[in-house]
């Protein structure tokens, strides 16, 4: 098919959609409402449906009641039962894929169960859907004029038991639909490349002979890829490579610390950047306006949505409320309940609607991830935006860090202790950390509490990491590439003493 006429059907597709999802924009507790009963209706006659009698539940405070909150250790031994092969425990069709994912929260593989459903109504569902929205807001759009640079995680398929394992990236490739594969580059045989530096360089050779109209990746890694692809070249900036990029789809880490040095690489004011909410566990929200820094929660992809006040989780207080009875500017923990057999999942992650008609949010950080020992509920959020200030002041730039806490010791107070690696150093390091310092009071009135007059807290302390500091550990433990990254807040020293360790 003509690459125009192709460009042509595929818009008119992609933008029926966006009319599609008035419905759950406007009507949003009754989509939910109705995702829970498609799912547990479908669940009834599974291990985990007789075990809950999900037959006999006509509302959803029945659900929550009856159904317990899990972590992934809850729900290991049966991911384990599926991975051997055994149907019908939390999901009645046979899960075939499980995604592996480190996770942050610790050093323990996870196998999350990636269904059919999952696949065509969540995962590729929310790729049409990003793009729907894209061409709405972006009508003069040649998208598909050319191709889409997909930067995956750095894990092939493995077999096990007549189950399939690896990176979610490497699932999706695997059962992409021809439209998107014909649209993307690199090559699946090069995608699906186990290691990651051989894989860059093969990445960087396809590529660059390409037509590039989108990249879509993380944008840790995307950044090393694409000062790569300049590296090769000699070229100053992508557009003298790639003449006709015209927006960025990034997800996996906060963009923030990043911005700048895209804006250097992508020098023109009209380039567009999207940011998506993903996870192994499912595709949750997407960017739905042009230069907006907030998601919208995709309501009517199999997941039902449920979330924790983060002031009262973990405490004999913990409630649990649904989407409908959320409120803006507070932060919460989300629980999902799924089309591949997740039931009242901790994801781990943290969220903060800004707007309830419609439901969009933000991605505050994670539920393990954030630096809580003197009563300072430092989290992400909080850090990204004042690096990202301390930077702009000092004209610094960032490529990692990692936080933790200096635990009081008789007489004396704690602090924070930050460990920065640098792209580009500040021109005066004290000022950046004071800059920084200011901004997290500035955003944090629990930290700012705990530094007035040093009173809990003193002054943090600040050490500038050696070169590729953090992509060593990160090889170091098989991690390149993917959504992999070092936990960035943590209330403990563990990360913070290794890589201390390693930066000498």
């Amino acid at each position: 098919m003509p690459i125009p006429l192709f460009n042509s059907i595929a818009s008119w597709f992609l933008k029926k959609r966006f009319h599609q999802m008035e419905l759950f924009l406007k009507y949003p507790q009754e989509v939910q409402t109705e995702v829970l009963t498609h799912l547990m209706t479908a669940a009834k006659d599974t291990e985990i449906g007789k075990r809950y009698a999900f037959g006999e539940i006509g509302a959803y405070e029945t659900f929550s009641d009856r159904v317990p909150i899990v972590r992934y250790e809850d729900i290991e031994p049966m991911i384990e039962r599926a991975r051997m092969g055994e149907n019908n425990i939390f999901w009645p069709t046979p899960i075939k894929w499980f995604a592996k994912s480190s996770g942050t929260t610790n050093a323990k593989s996870k196998f999350i169960p990636v269904s059919n459903e999952s696949l065509e109504d969540c995962h590729f569902k929310a790729g049409k859907d990003m793009l729907s929205l894209y061409f709405n807001n972006n009508e003069e759009s040649k998208l598909f004029s050319g191709k889409s640079l997909r930067l995956g995680g750095s894990k092939e398929l493995y077999q096990d038991n007549n189950t399939f394992f690896g990176d979610l990236s490497a699932i999706i490739i695997d059962n992409m639909p021809f439209w998107a594969e014909m649209s993307s580059t690199p090559s699946n045989k090069v995608s699906l490349m186990s290691e990651w530096e051989s894989k860059l360089a093969a990445i960087v050779e396809e590529t660059i002979k390409e037509d590039v109209t989108s990249l879509a990746g993380v944008p840790s890694w995307m950044l090393v890829l694409l000062n790569e692809v300049l590296e090769k070249t000699g070229k100053n900036h992508l557009f003298e490579i790639w003449e006709n990029l015209e927006v960025y789809f990034h997800g996996g880490v906060s963009f923030n610390p990043y911005r700048e040095q895209y804006e250097r690489l992508l020098p023109r004011k009209n380039f567009r950047y999207y940011e998506i909410y993903n996870a192994s566990e499912g595709f949750f929200a997407i960017q739905d306006r042009n230069n907006s820094d907030e998601l919208l929660l995709m309501l009517d992809y199999g997941i039902f949505y449920e979330f924790i006040p983060m002031e009262l989780y973990g405490t004999p207080q913990e409630k649990v409320i649904p989407i409908w009875k959320v409120e803006t500017n507070k932060n919460y923990a989300m629980l999902i309940t799924t089309n591949a057999g997740l039931w009242r999942y901790l994801i781990g992650d943290t969220v903060r609607f800004t707007s309830t008609d419609p439901y969009r949010i933000k991605v505050t950080g994670r539920t393990k991830h954030h630096i809580n020992v003197f009563g300072e509920e430092l989290i992400i959020e909080n850090a990204e935006e004042a690096l990202q200030r301390a930077c702009k002041e000092t004209g610094a730039e960032i490529v990692d860090y990692t936080a933790g806490p200096i635990f009081m010791k008789g007489k004396k107070k704690g602090a924070h202790e930050w460990l920065i690696e640098f792209r580009k150093l500040p021109d005066d390091m004290e000022k950046f950390t004071i800059a920084m310092d200011e901004a997290l009071k500035s955003l944090n009135s629990d930290y700012e509490a705990k530094r007035y007059n040093n009173i809990t807290l003193n002054f943090p302390t600040l050490h500038i990491a050696r070169k590729n500091l953090f992509y060593d550990w990160l090889k170091k433990y098989d991690k390149l590439g993917g959504q992999h990254k070092i936990p960035r807040l943590s209330s403990n020293r563990h990360y913070l003493e290794e890589l201390l360790g390693m930066n000498g």
